[in-house]
């Protein structure tokens, strides 16, 4: 089965990834509150999303679903009535989840509720204080070296009260009730490649593939990093064993090659079929092992479900300089890099799709390839080889799947 598209049609939805990047970028979303659901809002313009709301309080495994958050404004303004921190020209210049403060300061006071990045002195760092009620600002280290002495007026309106956690979910049904998860993660403000760039290719992936007749059923979600996961999977904790592969998306759009993270099992079907596409993509990329420190594949894998759920990026989180930063902006993702990483997801799926499990109805000797038409007349040629291949594999195995058992190692997909 063939899903994947064209290079012209790839190029083009690489810059329409790019667009919805763009369009996305400016709202200040968090895990919870309405620049989540004005996000997901607009993925509805081009998927049918379900928005799903939790109330405030609802016991979640070991977590609680927290207060909605919500901001309307902040600035630090000096003695003269300058804003030298303004809200309204970067979101991340807020402390995400900051408490509500209108409030008359010296400077020694406001610098403890002050954050930069010394060694990056023109970023603005990316901050937050979900669990732990507290106010605070993010600037470029230059700005906090020109604050002068004096008295300054600290205003942000927020609000942090009982509401709801808001996640989006797309079920796309197949042939089969087995399902591919794939998930990625909404909660961050002007953050292009972490992770708008997931969100965009999860967009468009889900977009490509409704147009498709597949065997297994897709189960595509938005959710807030970590307590959307949790709670995910506390509300369909009956269901989860459904889910035969999935993949975590995050940090796709930038110029690094790609990298997998195995799921906690290490060599579930997923492991092998993203190793094998990397392995024939002619292109660099890394492997690594499963660790509970990263994205959502966290909760997926976490023991009491053990999902074979992985994480396909491009340079891996807290691996560039530019992550949770004011750089990881529009010029740091490319519409090419996006382009390729939605290639590498649907060639993925393309072999999950078609990798079917058959079952030797002649298990004892190999099978006379002759009479069926698979041998040539004279020994010694190796005319047919593949669909040689394809019994030989038959002659070893009881049950096997194409890719894993028949298919040569050194041989990619296409090659059967």
């Amino acid at each position: 089965m063939k899903i994947n598209l064209t290079a012209c049609d790839l190029n083009q939805t690489g810059l329409e990834m790019y667009d919805l990047i763009s369009e996305l970028y400016p709202i200040c979303r968090s895990i919870t509150g309405n620049g989540v659901r004005e996000t997901l809002k607009i993925l509805q313009r081009h998927i049918p999303l379900d928005i799903r709301e939790v109330p405030t309080g609802m016991p979640v495994f070991d977590w609680t679903v927290p207060k909605e958050w919500n901001v309307r404004d902040a600035y630090v303004k000096n003695a003269k009535g300058e804003k030298v921190i303004d809200f309204k020209k970067s979101n991340l210049h807020l402390l995400n989840y900051s408490t509500p403060i209108h409030e008359k300061i010296p400077l020694a006071q406001l610098k403890e509720h002050l954050f930069t990045l010394s060694d990056r002195p023109d970023w603005i760092p990316y901050r937050t204080s979900y669990y732990s009620e507290n106010w605070g600002f993010c600037l470029t280290h230059r700005q906090l070296e020109a604050l002068e002495d004096g008295e300054y007026e600290v205003y942000i309106d927020s609000s942090l009260e009982d509401g709801y956690l808001t996640y989006g979910e797309y079920f796309l049904k197949g042939e089969t009730s087995d399902e591919i998860l794939l998930s990625c993660h909404i909660c961050h403000p002007s953050l292009c490649n972490d992770n708008l760039s997931g969100i965009s290719l999860i967009t468009f992936l889900a977009k490509h593939l409704s147009t498709l007749s597949l065997r297994y059923s897709y189960r595509f979600l938005f959710i807030p990093g970590t307590i959307g996961s949790i709670t995910w999977l506390s509300l369909n904790e009956e269901n989860a064993f459904q889910i035969k592969h999935g993949l975590v998306a995050a940090g796709v759009g930038d110029s690094g090659n790609l990298t997998y993270k195995k799921s906690r099992r290490g060599d579930a079907e997923i492991d092998r079929t993203v190793a094998h596409i990397l392995k024939h993509s002619t292109r660099p990329y890394a492997i690594a092992e499963f660790s509970p420190y990263g994205y959502d594949e966290r909760q997926f894998c976490s023991p009491g479900f053990n999902l074979p759920v992985g994480s396909l990026t491009r340079t891996p989180f807290n691996c560039y300089p530019e992550y949770h930063t004011s750089a990881d902006n529009l010029d740091f993702v490319r519409p090419t890099a996006l382009a390729e990483s939605l290639d590498t997801y649907l060639a993925i799926l393309e072999v999950l799709e078609s990798n079917k499990k058959y079952v030797n109805t002649n298990p004892k000797c190999e099978p006379q390839l002759g009479k069926r038409g698979l041998y040539g007349a004279f020994g010694g040629k190796k005319a047919r080889k593949r669909k040689r291949w394809r019994c030989y594999g038959f002659s070893i195995y009881r049950t096997a799947t194409i890719a894993y058992s028949i298919l040569p190692s050194d041989r990619n997909w296409n090659f059967l």
